[in-house]
């Protein structure tokens, strides 16, 4: 095996045991729940990442190959219309077979094929390389859909169960708010890779072409909104006004009750909300998380601001690491950082990854040039733009490593079950 495969197949190990580092805590009731159709049961996507590398790796290169059991195409394909017909989405925690022992051991068959595979003489092919890291990639984002995924399943329990024993660290007051200003210009924004004949070289196909874009003056605050500012919202009557809300967004106040961020409570005039580190009272410094599209566009309308474009935040996310607070099983909730941490880059700006994914007002739609993959693979982000926005960032949910400034997110305006907050903007 030579360097590159070596290290590619130590970087798929990794991410393979990471998934089942998530369910080590759990039991198997934990595994299968389902508490609305936008969730799937943490099982299926142990299934689902493991069909994935069966079907667009091991199936149409490794020789031989023969398909592990002929019903996992149809149980375990999420939306992929070339590859076949898929069970019902809204239904996957009826599948209590197969069981979570069966589904480790076709995960453990399909590791074992895919060592095969990368052995094989078909292992220095540029597409497969580039497929396999497309699987590892695309098993971290289920890694966050399972942690988000179990926290909205859980937090219907009463008994409020723990996934984090870690305290999270203490609470610390956030710098005062202020902004930095972007120049007006001509800017390139989207994935460019540093070698484009490096087949190592990865970003999703939502993040390119790199283009140029024509940027008007702005100004993009230092730092996330914190939940105690978003209480101000609130005791203002944030909820109460139609002033501050789109017409979708009101109609969806009133017709869900919002009267809080998702999984907040308010008890005894505190304010209180479920976490993966159990009940707890909100924490005013950390940054506010689980708001839809909707709450936060009328949190900035509330304070004469709007939410960032997301080429203006690719732009200023441009000047700094992309240091931040992800995906650590100790601390699976956004907290309020310590003065140096992800220091700030050239633009003076702090906290632009990790914590929460920062909702911008851009609609997800194609870049230009953009043209979907042949095939089944075109169907992996092609096909969703519409009717969703970008977020940017990353979240605490988010695999360490797996984000960059061009990273797209998306989601529908009124999702919340995701950790999503906001960042500030306004025009100069």
């Amino acid at each position: 095996m030579d360097q590159e495969i070596s290290r590619l197949w130590q970087g798929y190990q990794a991410v393979r045991t990471c998934s089942m580092q998530l369910c080590e805590s759990l039991n198997i009731d934990d595994l299968n729940l389902q508490a609305m159709p936008e969730t799937s049961p943490l099982k299926w996507h142990l299934a689902h990442t493991s069909w994935f590398f069966e079907t667009f790796l091991l199936k149409p290169y490794l020789p031989a190959y023969r398909t592990i059991n002929r019903h996992y195409e149809y149980l375990f394909n999420s939306y992929y219309n070339a590859v076949g017909k898929q069970f019902p989405r809204s239904q996957r925690h009826l599948l209590s077979r197969p069981s979570y022992d069966e589904v480790c051991a076709y995960r453990q068959v399909i590791d074992e094929l895919m060592h095969a595979l990368l052995m094989s003489a078909h292992a220095g092919s540029d597409v497969l390389i580039q497929r396999l890291i497309l699987g590892m990639n695309h098993e971290q984002q289920h890694q966050e859909l399972m942690l988000t995924d179990l926290k909205f399943n859980w937090a219907l329990n009463p008994l409020h169960p723990v996934f984090s024993t870690s305290p999270l660290p203490a609470s610390v007051v956030p710098e005062p708010l202020c902004f930095t200003e972007c120049e007006q210009g001509l800017f390139t924004v989207g994935y460019t890779p540093d070698d484009a004949s490096d087949p190592a070289q990865f970003a999703f196909d939502n993040e390119g072409p790199a283009h140029r874009v024509w940027l008007d003056a702005c100004a993009v605050a230092n730092r996330l909104i914190t939940n105690g500012e978003f209480i101000e919202f609130i005791e203002d009557g944030g909820y109460e006004n139609p002033r501050w809300w789109s017409s979708d967004g009101w109609a969806s106040v009133q017709a869900e009750a919002w009267q809080a961020p998702l999984y907040w409570e308010k008890h005894d005039h505190a304010y209180w909300h479920f976490t993966l580190h159990g009940f707890l009272k909100v924490d005013v410094n950390a940054p506010v998380c689980h708001v839809s599209l909707y709450e936060a566009q009328a949190f900035a309308s509330w304070r004469g601001c709007r939410l960032c474009r997301e080429a203006e935040w690719e732009v200023m996310a441009k000047t700094q690491s992309t240091q931040g607070h992800f995906m650590d099983l100790a601390y699976t909730h956004p907290y309020t950082a310590q003065s140096d941490d992800s220091g700030p880059g050239a633009s003076g700006l702090k906290h632009m990854f990790g914590d929460v994914w920062e909702w911008t007002q851009s609609a997800y739609s194609p870049y230009p040039g953009y043209r979907p993959a042949e095939g089944a693979l075109g169907e992996y982000n092609g096909k969703f733009m519409m009717n969703q926005c970008v977020l940017r960032g990353g979240s605490v949910a988010t695999p360490q490593g797996h984000i960059r400034p061009s990273y797209r997110n998306f989601f529908y305006p009124n999702d919340r079950w995701q950790f999503s907050g906001l960042r500030l903007a306004h025009d100069s």
